[in-house]
């Protein structure tokens, strides 16, 4: 168990005398805090912050940080209260405290949605401070460290969404030592089968690789200091996690994996890094597509080191990482390393670190997108750790994730560019703005004016960026329309009813709406989309609640009125709507229901009201939301064309098909397409498309042609 004084030591010279008496403050606080609870190991519970506390002064974190990780489960698991910390260490700490404790309080629901909220409390967490992460992820290392103590369902849901949200994160911020160990712990609960077999790969060979480390590695000494480029030479076997992520995203076998044996040279300048890596390649020969240069073009997460893999005389292949140690410090602790703690307004850092340009797109997404899952399946996008290094015609570097098209660089460079992107060139020809991208391409988007976004862009595009903001556009062009249909329908529906002047229009009608509606109206146009998308209907009983008086009394129209309307003979549509206008409705395509069978209404966003027959599947197996839908009628007047489908089963015999047309044109009919199969026992079916009155004068036409022989059957379709 890691002891005070041992946290007192190592950040013994590095931390003012006042820091040092702060922590010990601290550490008595918790330790009475604490008093009397114990772990699931059997330790005292103290054991827990003390070893958070340790983590982040490896880290050679601020003091406030350290005072934060050994209280940081003090609001959870004892009766301190936010107050309590804020009088004794200061509003700082109380506001870390409380930022993690927030992100542990999750309410048990699906996996899924358990998952989705705790990143959205992590991501909101470290827009206010960036620390509360670093002291969560020290917490999540320990916590794993004895994961052994508890029951197996317990191991296997913190170590999977270890996996899926901790360790990815600590990638994003550049702390590769933490995700490392994160995943390594758990890697053996969430795949112990596949964990055994390749520490059973990995075994046989682990003494002879030790050795051959060994030899490369004095080689490599000897070789920097005769051609006098100072080098500290670091040797490592791939690590299991790791191994087995290669294999799995590669579909790869063991002996695939080049980098399995790894040295890392460590030199003072990016210069020496060059003149290393060139030393080397003298020397040994090296594989030409394993050559990575991140020191000219960084990692989002801003990583920076040169990567090459050689061939050894014995046929073995190694990997080589070369930096300096400035790059060394950032890959081991990312952002934390670099991160400044004494700045009035921390969160103004957040704006400008480029390495954490995904948590400002995941901040945006988070306020447009509330629902959980769509919010993960977007974030997982985000986290994904392979990307693509791409280029402008200019020669800037675009980074994208493993999988994104021409669109998804339309929209890194610009919304407009995405929103109006007409086409693509790569490497100097033209291609299809789904084309998948390649490390090195040269990317160059044509804009159009004329060019919007359709709803199947959303196919093409792999970011959530781009997703986002397709989805944004589409969402405010329905809006649009929504607001025209609504605008419509309400003009409609008061020229109908009779209601008080000052409910026409203006501040009154609007003060009326938000007490009626469910909905936030801040605006008529508010209203306007409402009624227009059918989240709303606005009918008889609408205008009754609208009144003042609770009544609405039906206008009765003008003499002109009157007299037009007799000498159309229309209703428009052939549809009564009750409380609606038959104007804005039309036939359903999925039914195409006929005048005289029984039928519904459905408000459409942007479109109307859709009718569809009673016996559509969408109507009979309540697809559709019972709150959209619109009593209607047939209009016993109107007069009209309306298409049907029949399906004809037959015995397979010349002229069966002239029998059929004949019956049809008798019953004045009008066959619009007609399609014939035969098959090997005789049998045939015809498919007829038809124009008919209604569904009297349908079902005449299937009672004439049942009577003919040889027809098996006829039905509608």
């Amino acid at each position: 168990m890691i002891r005070i004084d041992d946290i007192l030591e190592k950040i013994a010279g590095s931390y003012p005398e006042k820091d040092v008496t702060f922590l010990k403050k601290a550490y008595v606080f918790a330790g009475r805090a604490h008093k009397g609870q114990v772990r699931r190991s059997g330790e005292p519970y103290l054991s827990h912050p003390l070893e958070v506390a340790n983590m982040l002064a490896d880290m050679m974190l601020d003091k406030t940080t350290l005072v934060a990780g050994l209280l940081h489960d003090a609001l959870e698991d004892t009766d301190v209260t936010t107050e309590e910390i804020r009088d004794n260490f200061g509003k700082e700490v109380a506001d870390l405290v409380e930022g993690v404790t927030k992100i542990s309080r999750v309410q048990e629901t699906s996996p899924e949605v358990r998952r989705a909220e705790t990143i959205q409390k992590i991501i909101l967490a470290m827009t206010d401070d960036l620390r509360v992460i670093f002291i969560k992820l020290a917490d999540r290392i320990h916590n794993l460290k004895t994961l052994k103590y508890l029951g197996e369902n317990q191991q296997k849901r913190i170590a999977k969404e270890t996996l899926e949200i901790y360790a990815p994160i600590a990638n994003r911020l550049g702390m590769g030592r933490i995700k490392a160990e994160l995943e390594d712990l758990s890697f053996r609960y969430v795949e112990p089968e596949a964990y055994f077999r390749i520490a059973a790969l990995i075994e046989p060979q682990k003494k002879r690789a030790e050795e051959d480390l060994q030899k490369l590695k004095a080689e490599l000494e000897q070789l920097t200091r005769d051609n006098k480029v100072p080098a500290q030479v670091e040797a490592r076997i791939k690590r299991p996690y790791s191994i087995f992520d290669k294999m799995k995203r590669r579909n790869i076998d063991f002996d695939q994996v080049y980098d399995f044996l790894a040295l890392r040279i460590i030199t003072d300048t990016a210069k020496n890094c060059y003149a290393a890596l060139g030393i080397i390649h003298q020397r040994w020969t090296h594989l030409p597509n394993r050559l990575r240069d991140f020191i000219t073009v960084p990692k989002p997460n801003l990583y920076q080191a040169l990567h090459t893999t050689i061939l050894t005389a014995e046929k073995r292949t190694y990997e080589i990482q070369i930096r300096t140690l400035e790059m060394h410090n950032l890959a081991e602790n990312g952002i934390a390393a670099h991160w400044k703690y004494k700045e009035p307004d921390p969160s103004h850092l957040i704006k400008e670190d480029q390495r954490l340009a995904w948590l400002r797109e995941m901040v945006e997404l988070y306020k447009e997108q509330k629902n959980p899952r769509e919010f993960l399946k977007n974030l997982k996008t985000n986290l994904l750790p392979e990307e693509v290094y791409v280029f402008t015609p200019k020669g800037r570097v675009v980074s994208l994730p493993l999988g994104a098209s021409a669109l998804d660089f339309a929209f890194q460079i610009h919304s407009e560019i995405g929103l109006h992107a007409g086409g693509a060139k790569i490497n100097g020809r033209a291609a299809p703005l789904r084309t998948i991208l390649k490390t090195g391409d040269i990317v160059e988007v044509q804009p159009s004016s004329e060019k919007m976004p359709r709803r199947d862009w959303l196919n093409v595009v792999f970011t959530s960026t781009a997703r986002h903001q397709i989805k944004r556009w589409l969402n405010q062009r329905e809006k649009v329309k929504s607001i025209n249909l609504g605008k419509k329908l309400w003009d409609k529906i008061q020229a109908k009813y009779s209601l008080p002047p000052a409910l026409a229009s203006g501040t009154l009608l609007l003060e009326r709406l938000t007490q009626i509606l469910t909905y936030r109206v801040r605006k008529i146009e508010d209203f306007y989309a409402l009624a227009g998308s059918g989240k709303i209907i606005i009918d008889k009983n609408f205008m009754e609640k609208l009144s003042l008086e609770g009544r609405a009394e039906e206008r009765k129209p003008a003499f002109l009125e009157r007299v037009i309307g007799r000498i159309s003979g229309k209703s428009g549509s052939g549809i009564l709507v009750k409380g609606g206008e038959p104007g804005l409705v039309r036939l359903a395509r999925c039914c195409s229901p006929v005048k005289g069978e029984p039928i519904t209404g459905y408000m459409t966003a942007g479109k109307g009201i859709s009718i569809h027959a009673v016996r559509c599947p969408l109507v009979a197996k309540e697809i559709l939301a019972n709150e959209r839908l619109v009593e209607v009628q047939w209009d016993p007047s109107a007069k009209g064309a309306f298409k049907a489908r029949l399906l004809i089963r037959s015995i397979d015999s010349p002229g069966v098909l002239a029998k059929v047309t004949t019956a049809i044109a008798k019953s004045e009919g009008n066959i619009t397409k007609a399609e014939v199969l035969t098959f090997p026992d005789h049998r045939a079916q015809i498919v007829l498309n038809l124009v008919i009155r209604d569904l009297s004068h349908l079902e005449s036409i299937m009672g004439q042609i049942t009577r003919i022989k040889l027809i098996s059957s006829v039905e509608r379709v």
